[in-house]
C-alpha cells in the first residue's frame, strides 16, 4: 500500500494505482479528523520464497525476516509515524525468528513516534495476551469481566469473513442493536472495541457496512458522555460522579418501571436519572426488598422507543449513588 523498497516489485506505486495510499491516508486521517492514524501489519506472507525457505527450515534461518519484515516496520514507523501498529501474522513463528523485541525495543525508546505510539500482543507465537501494549487475545474476544491490563475486542460486521464478500448475505451481518450491545459489554470491562469492514477491491465501503458506521455515530453523537472518557464504573464530572447504564431497548418496551440491579440508592431525594439526548430528569425509586432501583418510563415520550438512534439503546445517567 506504500512505495516501499523491500515489497518485492509488489507494492501500490509500482502497480495497479500508482500511488502512495498509505501517505495518501495519513495526511486525510490528520488533516480532516479529530482520529489517530494507525497501521495494520502483517509479519509474514503467505508465499513470500524467502518465508517460506525459512519455514522449510524450521525458521533456523532468517532471511525473510532481515530482508523483508523488519525493514518495512522501520520504513513505515520512520515515514508514516503511526499512533498505532496493529501487528499480526505471528503466529507460526516465536518472537525471536521475528526480532520483535529488537524492533520494540527501538519503537518505545528511539523512533519518532516513542513517547505516543501504541502496540498489541501479536509478535510471535506464545506471546498473545501475554506481552503487549494491548491485548487483543483472540478475535472476538470478550472476557466478559474486567481486566487488569489494557485490552481490544475486534469484530467484524461480517460474521464470516474481514475481506470483502460479493455474495454476502443480509443475515451475514452484524444488526445495529447487536453492535452497540458489544459497545456496551467492550466498554464495561475496560476494553476498546475494533470494528472491521471489508472495502471493495477499488478501496469502497459497501453500503450495508456504511449504514452501520453511521447508524454507530448516530447513536454515539447523542450517547458518546457515557462512551468516551468513562471508567468501567464511574464518571467524574466537577464534584459528582455519574454513573451510565446501557439498556437495550427491547428490555424497556412494554414496562414502565425498568429494574436495575447493581445501583445503590438510600435518599431517592438526592438522587437523579437522565436519560442521554432527552432534557428531563427521570423519576427512579429504591426497591425493597429486590435492591437497585426502579426507574419509572412512562413519562419518557414513546417516540424514544421507535425513533433512531433511541429506538436501539438508551444511556442512563444517574446521580447520586452511594456505590460509587
Amino acid at each position: 500500500m506504500w512505495p516501499s523498497q523491500h515489497s518485492w516489485n509488489w507494492n501500490s506505486m509500482d502497480v495497479g494505482p500508482h500511488r502512495d495510499l498509505v501517505g495518501e491516508f495519513a495526511r486525510a486521517i490528520r488533516n480532516k479528523t479529530y482520529m489517530n492514524f494507525g497501521l495494520y501489519h502483517s509479519l509474514y506472507e503467505w508465499f513470500h520464497p524467502l518465508y517460506l525457505a525459512d519455514k522449510a527450515n524450521n525458521f533456523q534461518t532468517q532471511d525473510f525476516v532481515r530482508e523483508k519484515t523488519l525493514p518495512e516496520l522501520y520504513e513505515i514507523v520512520n515515514r508514516y509515524k503511526p499512533d498505532i501498529i496493529w501487528s499480526d501474522g505471528d503466529w507460526e513463528a516465536s518472537d525471536s525468528y521475528w526480532n520483535s523485541t529488537q524492533f520494540l525495543a527501538w519503537l518505545y525508546n528511539d523512533s519518532p513516534v516513542k513517547t505516543t505510539v501504541v502496540t498489541n500482543d501479536r509478535w510471535g507465537s506464545g506471546d498473545i495476551c501475554k506481552h503487549g501494549g494491548y491485548f487483543t487475545c483472540s478475535d472476538r474476544y470478550n472476557p466478559g469481566v474486567l481486566q487488569n491490563h489494557k485490552w481490544e475486542n475486534t469484530i467484524s460486521l461480517d460474521r464470516k469473513s474481514r475481506g470483502y464478500r460479493r455474495d454476502i448475505e443480509l443475515s451475514d451481518v452484524v444488526s445495529i442493536k447487536e453492535l452497540i450491545a458489544k459497545i456496551a459489554e467492550t466498554v464495561s470491562c475496560g476494553g476498546n472495541l475494533l470494528v472491521n469492514i471489508g472495502p471493495t477491491l477499488d478501496g469502497n465501503i459497501p453500503p450495508i457496512f456504511e449504514e452501520r458506521l453511521r447508524q454507530m455515530g448516530a447513536w454515539l453523537k447523542v450517547n458518546a458522555e457515557g462512551i468516551y472518557g468513562t471508567q468501567y464504573t464511574s464518571l467524574t464530572i466537577k464534584t459528582t460522579t455519574a454513573v451510565y447504564a446501557i439498556i437495550p431497548v427491547s428490555d424497556i418496551k412494554n414496562t414502565s418501571r425498568l429494574h436495575l440491579g447493581s445501583p445503590v440508592v438510600r435518599d431517592t431525594t438526592q438522587a437523579f436519572a437522565y436519560l442521554l439526548g432527552y432534557d428531563q430528569q427521570v423519576p427512579y425509586s429504591a426497591p425493597s426488598p429486590d435492591g437497585g432501583v426502579y426507574i419509572d418510563v412512562t413519562s419518557i415520550p414513546n417516540s424514544y422507543l421507535t425513533d433512531p438512534p433511541f429506538n436501539w439503546a438508551w444511556v442512563i445517567r444517574m446521580l447520586g449513588l452511594d456505590n460509587v
